[in-house]
This record gives C-alpha cells, sequence and structure tokens, in this order.
C-alpha cells in the first residue's frame, strides 16, 4: 500500500540558469516561466541541452539536484526504511510514533495488507487485538506507575509490524529520482512500481526516465 499526495515540484528557473553557466549561453535559453502554474514551458534549445547533460552522467546533470519535488507518502514502515537508503539531498518528516502511535485503536487498515492472503490477516489481527490490549492497559494505568506504563509502551513498538503505515511529508530531487527510477526497476515490492509509475507524471519526467511520451507510447 502506498498514496502519494501533495506534489509539488519546482526549481525551474534555478536550474535552467545555473545549466547555462559553464558556457555563459544564457542567450540561447529558450523556456518560457509560467507564473501561474509553477512549472516551465522549456523551449526546444534548453531541452535539447537538459536531455543531452542527462545522457552524459551525474556529473554533467548537475541542474536535476536542484529540481525540487516536495510530495506527502503514506506507506508501510518497510517501504519507508528502503526510501532511507536514498538519503543524501532528501528529508522526511513522518507522523510520530512517540506522539501519535497510540492516537486510536490500531485497526487492520492501518496495515499494508491489502494483497495479503487471508492467513496473513488472520495472524495480524491477532497481533492487532494484542497491540490495542496493551494499548488500553496503557491508558488505565495512572500515570504516576512509571516503569509500568513505559513497559507497555515498549512492548507496542517491540510488536508493531513492518507493515503499519506511516504518512511522511518527503523532499527529494530530480537527481535523486532518477537514481529511484533505474535502481528499483522491477523490484518485488509493488510500493515500487507505484513510486515509478508517480515519477514517470512528474513534469518533464523524460529527464528521469529517459523517455519521451513517444517512445512510452
Amino acid at each position: 500500500m502506498i498514496k502519494i499526495e501533495h506534489t509539488q515540484v519546482y526549481g525551474w528557473e534555478a536550474a535552467l540558469r545555473g545549466m547555462r553557466q559553464p558556457y555563459d549561453s544564457h542567450d540561447k535559453s529558450d523556456t518560457y516561466f509560467n507564473t501561474s502554474s509553477g512549472v516551465p514551458v522549456i523551449g526546444k534549445n534548453d531541452l535539447a541541452l537538459m536531455k543531452k547533460l542527462c545522457a552524459a552522467g551525474s556529473e554533467h546533470r548537475k541542474f536535476m539536484r536542484m529540481i525540487t519535488v516536495t510530495f506527502d507518502v503514506t506507506a508501510p514502515i518497510f517501504w519507508a526504511m528502503q526510501a532511507d537508503t536514498y538519503k543524501v539531498g532528501t528529508v522526511r518528516n513522518s507522523t510520530s510514533k512517540m506522539h501519535r502511535l497510540l492516537a486510536k485503536p490500531f485497526e487492520l487498515s492501518d496495515f499494508a495488507v491489502e494483497d495479503s492472503p487471508d492467513s496473513v490477516r488472520g495472524v495480524l489481527q491477532v497481533i492487532i487485538d494484542q497491540l490495542n490490549a496493551w494499548r488500553q492497559n496503557y491508558f488505565d494505568t495512572p500515570k504516576t506507575c512509571v516503569n509500568t506504563r513505559k513497559e507497555l509502551w515498549e512492548s507496542i513498538l517491540r510488536l508493531l509490524p513492518e507493515s503499519y503505515c506511516q504518512t511522511s511529508t518527503m523532499l527529494m530531487n530530480y537527481e535523486v529520482l532518477t537514481a529511484i527510477y533505474r535502481q528499483r526497476k522491477g523490484h518485488k515490492l509493488h510500493e515500487w512500481e507505484v513510486f515509478r509509475k508517480w515519477i514517470e507524471s512528474l513534469p518533464y519526467s523524460e529527464l528521469i526516465t529517459g523517455e519521451s511520451d513517444e517512445d512510452k507510447n
């Protein structure tokens, strides 16, 4: 299970300006910046140079690091742990377990099990029942019983499955997304295929994927 919302892409003007600094070729830039949408209409000259630099390698496509993407993603813990592989140039602020984990009883819908067999759901329901029992005991225990409450809290954390879903606000850039798109192709986790499809929906995603709309069709 993975859901991506509130996507914003920005930094285009600085990225294009920086791209043309090495040869001071700003006079060849033909991009129109639409202030209302935030997404530019990239001209043929600029797009051709961008694609050439992208194909030349990461040391040449430094402008990609300046195209910034922010989004909210709701995904299981096991996906977030893998996403943390791409820590360079990224930020992730997730829902706090310390402050929000016990805000409501645990439910099956809080976990990424939509494609799981009934046997997995059955085992998970047993775990959920135990988590909710400890949660109720935690709230029923007086705050003066610090050690007991601490033990209950730690028990919940230790038993919490990695399929538990959290919402995070993330910041990445087009260079990081290029690495993800290439390295996560054909990954066993369905969540990565959904994430790659989201990458393809970004403005001028061919800079990341290396494919134009014509190539995809």
